[in-house]
């Protein structure tokens, strides 16, 4: 199980949330993004990986990369999009859980929003990153986060045991 962050605009709250459980779980933790992020050298299970310029790319290594169970961190709806319907448990930096069940509503919220802007109409701006998004993350992270880990203690507990059962019967 491992940690993804889309991290080319998460605030920096939110990466000592994640570097913070990281540590304290032994969490493999991983920063994408278009240029090389600072990673505190103690550390040692946050990695950052720098991908090439360009719109997207970030998204397309977490989309190929990440697993079922994992848990990824990303404002970008259409990355979450793709995480959610592969198997991810999914967060936005304001502490937004997205699901099966949320995912296609926001995406529709999404594009309407696109085509009111593209035609010149009015539309607001997202409000600064503040204290209380910081606290609605870290209880949704901390929330997936132990679902994760419960999952991918039960995919090892099954694996270990169908490993048993196999060697038994030889």
């Amino acid at each position: 199980m491992k940690i993804w962050i889309d991290a080319d605009a998460a605030p920096m709250d939110v990466k000592q949330i994640v570097f913070r459980a990281a540590k304290r779980l032994d969490v493999e933790t991983i920063l994408v993004a278009n240029r090389m992020m600072e990673v505190p050298a103690s550390l040692s299970m946050v990695r950052s990986i720098q991908v090439r310029e360009g719109a997207d790319q970030a998204d397309r290594y977490i989309a190929a990369e990440g697993q079922r169970g994992d848990l990824a961190i990303t404002a970008d709806l259409p990355l979450a999009g793709d995480l959610v319907e592969k198997g991810l448990f999914v967060i936005d930096p304001r502490g937004e859980e997205y699901s099966p069940e949320t995912i296609t509503s926001r995406l529709s919220m999404r594009n309407f929003m696109d085509d009111l802007r593209g035609a010149g109409m009015v539309v607001g701006r997202t409000a600064p990153y503040g204290e209380t998004d910081k606290k609605a993350f870290a209880a949704t992270f901390d929330r997936l986060l132990t679902r994760a880990l419960r999952l991918a203690e039960r995919a090892k507990k099954k694996s270990a045991s169908s490993g048993e059962a196999t060697e038994e019967e030889s």
